[in-house]
C-alpha cells in the first residue's frame, strides 16, 4: 500500500510538462472568456469553474495518483502562478497578455453598448454594480470601468458626488465669513 502512495507513475518531466500545458490553457481560456468570470461569479459561472478543475485533473496528473505525485504537480501551479503574477508586475507586456485592460463601460452618463456586449455584461449588472459605489443610476455616473479582475470602478460626476466634511467645513467657513462682514 505504502507503495502506491509514494511512487510516481508518471516521471517528473511528464508531469512538469502536463501541468504547465493545462496553466497556460487554462490561463487562456479564462482570458478568452472575459473579465466578468473572474470577479462576478453566478452560479453557472461557479459550475463551469468547478468542472474545469476536474475536467483536467487527469491532464494534469496523467496516471499517477500517488501523494507525491499530487504534492508536486500542487507546488508546480503554485509557484508558476507565482512567477507569473510577478512577470505581470514588473512587465506591462506580460501584465496586457495575462489580464487584459480595463473596458469603459459608462462614459459621461451614457453606456457604452458595444463594450458592455464584448464583456458579456447586461445593463442590470453594472446597474447593481455602479449602485453599491453610490450611484444612483448611469446619469450620476462620469466613468464606470470594469477593470481588469472584474471589479467595476466608478467615477462619479462631480455634481452627484457625496459632500465631504471638508466640503462642510469650507462651507460652514464661508457663512461664517458672510454672517461677519452682514453684522
Amino acid at each position: 500500500m505504502g507503495h502506491n502512495l509514494l511512487h510516481l507513475d508518471v516521471s517528473l518531466l511528464e508531469k512538469t510538462i502536463r501541468t504547465v500545458a493545462i496553466y497556460f490553457a487554462i490561463a487562456l481560456l479564462l482570458r478568452l472568456a472575459g473579465k466578468r468570470d473572474l470577479a462576478q461569479l453566478n452560479t453557472f459561472d461557479l459550475v463551469v469553474m468547478l468542472l474545469l478543475s476536474n475536467v483536467v485533473q487527469n491532464a494534469v496528473i496523467g496516471n499517477d495518483t500517488s501523494i507525491v505525485g499530487g504534492i508536486y504537480g500542487a507546488a508546480l501551479l503554485v509557484a508558476m502562478n507565482a512567477v507569473v503574477v510577478r512577470l505581470a508586475a514588473v512587465n506591462p507586456r506580460v501584465e496586457r497578455v495575462f489580464e487584459g485592460t480595463p473596458t469603459v463601460l459608462i462614459e459621461d452618463g451614457r453606456y457604452v453598448d458595444k463594450a458592455l456586449h464584448h464583456e458579456g455584461l447586461r445593463r442590470a449588472d453594472v446597474d447593481a454594480a455602479i449602485r453599491k459605489q453610490g450611484a444612483g443610476d448611469e446619469s450620476t455616473v462620469e466613468r464606470a470601468t470594469l477593470g481588469v479582475g472584474g471589479s467595476v470602478v466608478v467615477e462619479m460626476k462631480a455634481e452627484a458626488q457625496p459632500a465631504t466634511k471638508a466640503d462642510v467645513a469650507t462651507l460652514a467657513a464661508a457663512i461664517s465669513r458672510l454672517e461677519r462682514r452682514l453684522a
